[in-house]
């Protein structure tokens, strides 16, 4: 379970990405990555509801980002996911506001 630094996580952005709807079927089971994920990489946050309600796709290459929900509003914990090998590239948790 890699805990991407900003920088990675930002090197994994495309501009223009485009938002996956929330009915469409996930790519692949990521959900033994993210559970497995250490609980020291969520920064005491709850992630434990499993829900997601925001995934974007990269336009370009093969990359998705899947943001699983938590308790604080604004804070999410991303998933990388690679769509070329079916595989999570690691996961970042990430803060809109900074806060």
């Amino acid at each position: 379970m890699r805990l991407l630094s900003e920088a990675e996580y930002k090197a994994t952005m495309e501009p223009e990405p485009i938002q996956i709807g929330p009915d469409d079927e996930p790519p692949f089971d990521f959900w033994p990555y993210f559970d497995a994920i250490p609980e020291e990489h969520l920064g005491g946050h709850d992630f434990s509801e499993g829900s997601v309600n925001y995934a974007w796709q990269m336009p370009v290459g093969e990359l998705q980002h899947v943001l699983v929900n938590c308790e604080t509003p604004n804070v999410f914990l991303v998933l990388v996911l690679d769509l070329r090998t079916e595989t999570v590239l690691g996961h970042y948790l990430l803060d809109i506001y900074g806060v």
